[in-house]
């Protein structure tokens, strides 16, 4: 891995993990606060990070200003796969098998994260990379 791209990965994790926070203490606030429970707190939190995540990497990761409705229709097409995956696993996990909620969000998050960098990188700013 050269260079330009460990410290592109870098930057991804960081904005992941700003997003992380918001995800974290949004599922919080709507989970034990507002008692909505697992899966219309993880799905409220998710938006959440995912508006921030997308807008942080987008400018200052990958570096993208061309087509950002075109890039947002991408992650919007990533998100239609991942959402109903995440929270039906999710909710089968925390409803059904009684595992923590936090430790079902948090691997959720680390999943979204991974295949979210890979996707992003490899579909969405591709033709961005390739010009570097």
């Amino acid at each position: 891995m050269n260079k330009k791209e460990l410290i592109r990965t870098a930057k991804f994790v960081l904005f992941s993990a700003s997003a992380g926070i918001i995800q974290l203490s949004s599922f919080a606030l709507f989970n034990e606060v507002l008692k909505l429970g697992w899966w219309p707190s993880y799905l409220i939190s998710l938006i959440l990070s995912v508006l921030w995540n997308f807008t942080l990497n987008r400018k200052f990761t990958f570096q993208s200003a061309s087509n950002v409705p075109v890039a947002m229709l991408k992650v919007f097409a990533y998100y239609c796969v991942f959402t109903p995956c995440s929270t039906l696993l999710g909710n089968y996990l925390t409803g059904t098998l009684h595992w923590n909620d936090y430790l079902v969000t948090i691997l959720n998050m680390v999943i979204n994260m991974v295949t979210e960098y890979l996707y992003q990188k490899y579909y969405v700013f591709r033709d961005v990379l390739n010009k570097d």
